[in-house]
């Protein structure tokens, strides 16, 4: 099969995993496009380092159009929690800019290893989290979101993910926040994060040399096209799934496939 061809295949399926899981989970599907764009890129001969970059900036590129498609139906569904997703904003658009520039100049190596590091905590947060049910202690404190929002941008900016990852953990076990609710303003908020993190990573990659065809900065616009042609529509497939099966059924499953990919990335992608 050509290689061009097969890199085309393997990004659909890919978009199509990443997009029923920002509409599921409230994550940007960064966990798995990363990878399989470093992978891909690395293989084609591309510098190690120039190619997870790469991957980062394309996959917050995704994550903007997804995450639009999947807020909308959140929000549909009264699952948007306005308040707490405008205090968090702001920060977070301040902590995915720096966080994506931060990226844009660290080693490679280091970047593929704290990103297999956070897919392992997220993991295990994940598996062992309580997700509660009512709204009674929800948090409304300014002092509460604010660092939370910036902390959501910088992981997001850092390892061109959502945030979600870890957004949904944290609203769910520390600020009480009912698991559909916290999958719907996670949603929200990588609207806001992965803007600001696409902005760096083009502005940080284009005077970059050596770059693959059709990159735009740090964006690979081929990429972006296939993948969001296909992350799109199932996000509201998988938006419609969660609200109607529990996240139970499938959890242990998602929390296998991250742990994997971490292992990957701490020692397979070097």
């Amino acid at each position: 099969m050509d290689i061009l061809l097969f890199s085309a295949l393997i990004l659909a399926i890919t978009g199509s995993v990443i997009g029923f899981a920002s509409g599921f989970f409230g994550v940007g599907g960064g966990f798995l496009m990363v990878p399989v764009q470093y992978w891909l890129l690395t293989s084609l001969g591309f510098d190690p380092t120039l190619s997870l970059r790469i991957a980062f900036g394309t996959s917050l590129a995704v994550i903007l159009p997804t995450a639009l498609s999947s807020t909308w139906g959140h929000h549909c569904r009264r699952c948007v929690l306005l308040r707490p997703l405008a205090l968090m904003v702001v920060p977070g658009i301040i902590g995915g800019f720096a966080g994506a520039a931060i990226a844009t100049h660290a080693p490679g190596r280091l970047m593929a290893c704290l990103f297999g590091v956070l897919l392992i905590l997220a993991a295990v947060r994940m598996f062992f989290s309580h997700t509660p049910t009512g709204e009674e202690h929800i948090p409304e404190s300014l002092y509460v979101y604010l660092p939370w929002g910036f902390a959501f941008g910088l992981v997001s900016g850092l390892f061109g993910i959502g945030g979600g990852i870890v957004m949904v953990p944290v609203m769910t076990t520390m600020l009480h926040v009912p698991l559909r609710k916290a999958i719907g303003t996670s949603t929200a908020f990588m609207v806001c994060s992965s803007a600001s993190g696409i902005i760096s990573y083009v502005i940080n990659g284009l005077d970059v040399a050596d770059l693959p065809p059709y990159s735009f900065g740090y964006i690979n616009v081929a990429y972006w096209c296939i993948l969001v042609a296909v992350s799109v529509p199932l996000a509201q497939l998988g938006v419609r799934a969660a609200h109607t099966i529990s996240p139970e059924k499938i959890k242990l499953l998602f929390v296998i496939l991250m742990i994997g990919i971490a292992l990957y990335m701490i020692f397979g992608s070097g």
